[in-house]
């Protein structure tokens, strides 16, 4: 990254890629966790490349990725399984957890709200 790269305004349809924030997080998030799993995300119009990290809980988190070698690496480095969510699909488990934060969140508004 150039010096004044971060002070210039993007194009539109231009996407972000992914810094030294992105994979410090997801270390983070991993050592934090346990049961991890890591699940690549293809590049879109509108994303670049991103890994999506899920506990055993179902509990996740998303980043930005430098493109499938990059996940590959970081997952061998953290020691945990990498699918492609293209080929395997989301583990049921996270939209479990999905569905358990939904509902939290329906009672808390309906206890905030009377």
């Amino acid at each position: 990254m150039g010096l004044f790269d971060r002070f210039r305004r993007r194009r539109a349809g231009e996407v972000r890629g992914a810094d030294s924030a992105d994979s410090a997080h997801l270390i983070s998030w991993t050592e934090q966790h346990h049961g991890v799993e890591g699940y690549l995300e293809p590049r879109t119009t509108v994303t670049e490349t991103t890994l999506m990290l899920i506990a055993h809980d179902g509990e996740w988190t998303r980043r930005r990725v430098d493109g499938p070698a990059a996940a590959h690496r970081l997952t061998r480095k953290l020691g945990i399984p990498l699918y492609e969510v293209a080929k395997v699909g989301y583990p049921q488990r996270m939209r479990d957890y999905q569905a358990r934060q939904r509902i939290l969140r329906d009672r808390n508004r309906r206890a905030a709200d009377g």
